[in-house]
């Protein structure tokens, strides 16, 4: 059956409590809000740019608060703030990036060149170079002054002489037993102007060293050895070399309560881990 539209239409009316509320104010935009937001962060951002802008830059080399942070551990050269505390900036006053022999060479002519050469003289002296007479004798030629070369090789020769090699089971140029790998090492972990002048400086080396076979079998295992390193040294040639050195055991920290690695792992990492050039 169909329905014509001549029927007459019925009207309901809701209760007025059920009504919905009248629309008084204006819908929410959401893209106007997004807007807003936007045009707040903008702001802000010009803002940080304008108080941060003519601030000098901190990083280490560039600007003057580089180069007074740069000095604040190496005092004026005659102790200073020597015994505070200070990070060591990864280049120093101006970077290393000269080698001698493998090792760092033209060091600045300063507070801050001394104690990065100490640091890499440091490294190089307790090398596993050292346990071979000929790379010995190349470490000292680079190393020391021309006047004190040849007092120091005889020195460190009668040293390793007596029986330094032969503990590690090293042959005359210094390699390992088949199987194990020898590991000497020595980690600078900070330095010290002792003394400073223009023509020479003493600077101590607080160092940790590792040293021992690494490997299955190994009787003689890598450990490690806190000690301070002391370097006279003198400006000769445009650069710091070592007049003389003498070291003493400690500081050494307590023991942590590390599990100690296996022989592989030593020896992995021992052989994927290189050293660094150190500077102040």
């Amino acid at each position: 059956m169909s329905f014509s539209d001549d029927q007459p239409h019925t009207r309901t009316r809701l209760p007025v409590g059920d009504l919905p509320p009248p629309q008084t104010g204006r819908q929410p935009r959401p893209l106007r809000t997004l807007l807003t937001v936007l045009g707040i962060v903008v702001l802000l951002v010009v803002a940080i740019s304008i108080a941060n802008h003519g601030k000098p830059d901190p990083r280490p080399g560039t600007g003057t608060t580089a180069a007074t942070g740069g000095n604040a551990g190496a005092g004026s050269g005659t102790g200073g703030t020597a015994d505070q505390a200070a990070p060591t900036a990864p280049t120093g006053q101006r970077p290393v990036d000269t080698t001698s022999n493998g090792i760092a060479s033209g060091f600045p002519h300063s507070s801050q060149g001394a104690q990065s050469a100490a640091a890499n003289y440091a490294v190089a002296l307790g090398s596993a170079a050292m346990y071979a007479a000929d790379s010995r004798h190349t470490v000292i030629a680079t190393i020391a002054t021309p006047a004190t070369a040849a007092a120091l090789q005889s020195r460190l020769d009668a040293a390793f002489a007596g029986g330094a090699a032969a503990k590690y089971g090293l042959d005359e140029h210094g390699a390992a037993p088949a199987g194990l790998t020898f590991v000497s090492r020595t980690i600078p972990v900070g330095t010290r102007a002792e003394v400073y002048g223009d023509a020479a400086a003493r600077v101590s080396v607080w160092s940790n060293g590792l040293i021992g076979l690494a490997g299955q079998g190994s009787t003689q295992p890598v450990a490690e050895n806190w000690f301070t390193l002391t370097l006279d040294l003198r400006w000769v040639g445009n650069d710091w070399k070592v007049a003389d050195y003498r070291q003493q055991s400690g500081p050494a920290p307590v023991n942590g309560d590390q599990q100690a690695a296996s022989a592989d792992e030593i020896k992995n990492a021992a052989e994927q881990y290189g050293g660094f050039r150190y500077a102040r």
